[in-house]
């Protein structure tokens, strides 16, 4: 075998050149802290729709219990679901509707994320001449 094909096929075998190994190390530095970026900020917007998502729940129950069982006529205008779901609290706001014996519901769930208060609200109308 001659020595320069010996040669030749060791340089094709050969590994990496140190400049390709830090080209490729820079562009590591370079793009792990994005990727890590991006990553944090679609966690931080799956839980925020998770939270609401979960508010949007709780509100449309605590809505339909009081509009069903009437209760919203004697009920409490505030609360808490501190026992299944810590810093969720609800406020009922009611007024009358301008066309007929109505009143409109209005259910806010307020919850917390990232540091903040955020808030839901649903309405509904119901009937005020039954009693």
């Amino acid at each position: 075998m001659n020595i320069s094909r010996f040669r030749q096929r060791i340089r094709s075998r050969a590994g990496f050149t140190f400049a390709e190994v830090l080209a490729a190390l820079v562009f590591m530095a370079i793009v792990i802290p994005v990727v890590m970026q991006g990553i944090s900020i679609a966690n931080r917007a799956g839980v925020g729709a998770e939270r609401k998502e979960i508010a949007v729940q709780l509100a449309a129950n605590m809505l339909n219990q009081l509009s069903i069982s009437n209760l919203w006529q004697t009920a409490q205008a505030s609360g808490t679901f501190e026992q299944d779901y810590p810093g969720y609290a609800w406020s009922m706001q009611q007024q009358a509707w301008p066309d007929g014996d109505m009143q409109q519901l209005t259910l806010e769930v307020t919850y917390p994320l990232q540091g903040g208060i955020f808030a839901v609200e649903l309405s509904t109308l119901v009937d005020d001449s039954v009693q």
